[in-house]
């Protein structure tokens, strides 16, 4: 009876369960500009048609490009629509260091010892925008809005290094990383610019890399060179991240089309994967070409041949589960891991 009587007791002193937070950051099918906490900052929200209130869903960052904005990198991305067809979240932030003035203004992102396309490097009074992002994430789930373990990053250009340094500092908080032209692995290595300084770039884990680029870029050039922010070449990136992932096979080129090829490492820790897809003629200079190179593109549609045989894990930041394999274009391939075994299995 004493202890049938300290049970009731404590079930009263408990009080009602907490109900769980609901999502309110926008309707479904809308994008809003959302106010992040204190932090002063605000990040474009993309919420997808399928979204209910009480559903946690897969989270992504979409990182525009030097000199841009979150707003015009998702309208030009065709993101939002892939969002709303598999039901993620689209986050599309401002970087936190602004440039240029009037119809010019934009924003680049403090990568720490790595000048911003004015040639300055950025300094301990400029923003911190890995701690915004990782806060971002925070604040979306303290909403009831995103799934911590299902959080990914992608980017163009400046968006892509960004995506890249992510993977370098926060790989506890991202599940993948999928950087179009702008896949790093550090900064360059002050003695050898050819070379990534493995000292600037130590994940806390094995991490998923799916990288994008076009081999006629001259704004980040594959084979290397370039600005100071840029350096070495991209397959000195994919080699450092499958070396950080403790791959153990590759690196193995695929044809994936006649003018599509992959770079890609296995058997890495984790079930981790890393690869490159390289497009033969796309660039990023604005060229309508940068539309066949990336995982928001629309590459299929220019050239069917490009559907990719993908093996896709439902990887998350902390667990790793089965492993299905599917075809699917190129659009937000590497995002598939975040969607429900439902929509998986209708890709077989």
């Amino acid at each position: 009876m004493i202890r049938l009587l300290t049970a009731l007791a404590a079930l009263l002193l408990a009080g009602p369960a907490l109900a769980a937070p609901r999502c309110d950051v926008g309707a479904p099918g809308t994008a809003q500009r959302v106010a992040i906490g204190d932090t002063g900052r605000t990040v474009l929200i993309h919420v997808p048609a399928t979204a209910r209130e009480t559903k946690r869903l897969p989270l992504i960052f979409l990182l525009h490009g030097s000199g841009g904005n979150g707003a015009a990198m998702l309208a030009s991305s065709g993101l939002a629509a892939t969002a709303d067809r598999h039901g993620f979240l689209v986050a599309a932030p401002d970087g936190g260091i602004p440039v240029g003035e009037g119809a010019t203004k934009g924003f680049v992102w403090n990568i720490p010892g790595v000048p911003t396309i004015t040639g300055k490097v950025p300094t301990a009074a400029d923003a911190d925008d890995v701690a915004f992002l990782t806060g971002a994430i925070d604040w979306l789930a303290a909403k009831g809005c995103a799934d911590r373990r299902r959080v990914y990053a992608t980017g163009l250009s400046g968006g892509g290094r960004m995506t890249s340094w992510l993977g370098c500092v926060a790989a506890d908080r991202f599940a993948a990383i999928a950087p179009v032209v702008g896949l790093r692995a550090g900064n360059p290595l002050a003695s050898d610019p050819q070379r990534p300084d493995p000292a600037t770039c130590k994940p806390a884990r094995a991490m998923p890399v799916l990288a994008f680029a076009g081999d006629q870029d001259k704004v980040n050039p594959v084979e290397g060179g370039g600005a100071g922010y840029w350096q070495y070449p991209m397959a000195a990136a994919l080699a450092r991240w499958a070396e950080l992932g403790g791959c153990r096979a590759g690196p193995a080129a695929v044809l994936l089309s006649e003018t599509a090829a992959e770079q890609r490492y296995t058997r890495c820790r984790r079930g981790a994967r890393v690869a490159s897809h390289i497009v033969k003629g796309a660039a990023t200079n604005g060229s309508p070409t940068m539309k066949r190179c990336g995982p928001f593109s629309r590459a299929t549609a220019a050239e069917p041949q490009a559907a990719l045989r993908v093996r896709l894990r439902n990887t998350s930041s902390r667990s790793a589960s089965r492993v299905e394999t599917s075809t699917m274009p190129w659009p937000i391939a590497f995002t598939a891991a975040s969607t429900s075994p439902a929509f998986m299995r209708s890709l077989l």
